[in-house]
């Protein structure tokens, strides 16, 4: 019999661009105190930690994971395990840690993720003759011809899905301008890292149809206006057996990881997303938080479009266009968020993400 499994808390740091407020931290140092924040707001000790899951794609191995529990201050007995399944880290590590739970392995798991983009190690192929070849892309598929530039594949999805760049640009507005009239509202989620460091995620900014129309083309209609920044931050979740003694107590009632076209991998958040809702018979109108990464403007608009998703219910505090991409921690924050709407209004959320590769994750927590 499995166990249901519960959000105790959530939290977060803020969202800064590569190079800028977090750039000086490494991933340890950043997600120490985001699961300490966690801890304090859950109330538990550190011994009560089974296990601690954490999303990260662009350190250079070593188990980061081990290194934020040593840093965090957690027993030694906390092993620590590193994931990596690129953008959808973050969710997916929440899910191992539900796994854990509902079978009995476990009673309380700190799942999330960290990325750094400003300190990533320089990466190097090792040629015949002893040289090097640096590159900045890992390769997602065993086929070149199959392993698209991520700009490409989504101005082709915004081909297959007859999105334009005006209605990308128009989303990416929205996206700011919500962020930017949340900054308030948002606080709550955000701990703080370091005494001096800002309070609030940098990038958000009034964003014009003028400037957007300025914006230069990455490819075809996916400019730097409609496609998020890369960038620093670190989220994560306190899962546990016990429900908490709130007045809404946020369930993880579960989710779904796909593989799709590598092609286009802006389409497997939707099939994630059908697959969810028929999982746990439910239907688009039942849901009233939902949480879709924007890596690209077109991969939510394609989401929206595809699952047949209230747009009025997507990302209404702005989204990852206004903060920026931090990779295997933002399937996190994405966590993060619903969590603490569910928790001041109540309902079922929905959290979506796409990945490099052809992958897609979709979660839904509910308040009982």
């Amino acid at each position: 019999m499995t166990r249901p499994v519960y959000v105790g808390a959530a939290r977060r740091s803020i969202v800064a661009p590569r190079g800028g407020a977090l750039a000086h931290l490494e991933p340890h140092q950043l997600a120490a105190p985001v699961l300490q924040a966690v801890l304090r707001d859950a109330g538990l000790a550190g011994h009560q930690i089974d296990e601690v899951i954490c999303g990260n794609a662009l350190g250079a191995g070593g188990n980061p994971a081990r290194l934020l529990v040593l840093a965090a201050g957690l027993p030694e007995k906390v092993a620590g395990l590193t994931i990596d399944r690129q953008c959808c880290s973050g969710l997916d590590a929440l899910l191992l840690g539900q796994a854990l739970i509902s079978a009995g392995q476990a009673d309380v798991v700190i799942a999330g993720g960290v990325e750094s983009y400003s300190r990533r190690p320089y990466r190097a192929h090792r040629n015949r003759d002893g040289s090097q070849t640096t590159y900045d892309q890992a390769s997602f598929t065993p086929w070149p011809n199959r392993d698209p530039n991520m700009a490409k594949a989504a101005n082709d999805l915004a081909q297959y899905s007859g999105i334009d760049r005006q209605q990308q640009d128009s989303w990416a507005i929205d996206s700011h301008a919500k962020a930017l009239a949340s900054r308030t509202h948002l606080a709550s989620e955000i701990c703080q890292i370091d005494i001096g460091l800002p309070q609030h995620d940098a990038y958000s900014r009034p964003l014009s149809a003028r400037l957007c129309t300025r914006a230069k083309a990455i490819y075809g209609s996916v400019t730097h206006a409609n496609t998020a920044v890369a960038a620093d931050a670190a989220a994560f979740c306190v899962l546990t057996a016990a429900s908490p003694a709130t007045k809404r107590a946020v369930q993880l009632l579960g989710g779904i990881s796909i593989g799709g076209d590598p092609c286009l991998p802006g389409l497997a958040p939707i099939a994630a997303i059908e697959q969810v809702l028929d999982r746990y018979q439910l239907n688009t109108a039942k849901l009233t938080h939902i949480e879709i990464m924007e890596a690209f403007a077109v991969q939510a608009l394609a989401s929206i479009q595809g699952a047949g998703l209230d747009p009025d219910l997507v990302n209404r505090h702005g989204g990852a266009l206004a903060r920026g991409h931090p990779i295997a921690a933002s399937g996190a924050i994405l966590a993060v968020r619903l969590f603490h709407d569910l928790r001041s209004t109540g309902g079922i959320g929905l959290a979506a993400i796409a990945a490099a590769g052809g992958l897609g994750t979709a979660v839904l927590l509910r308040t009982e």
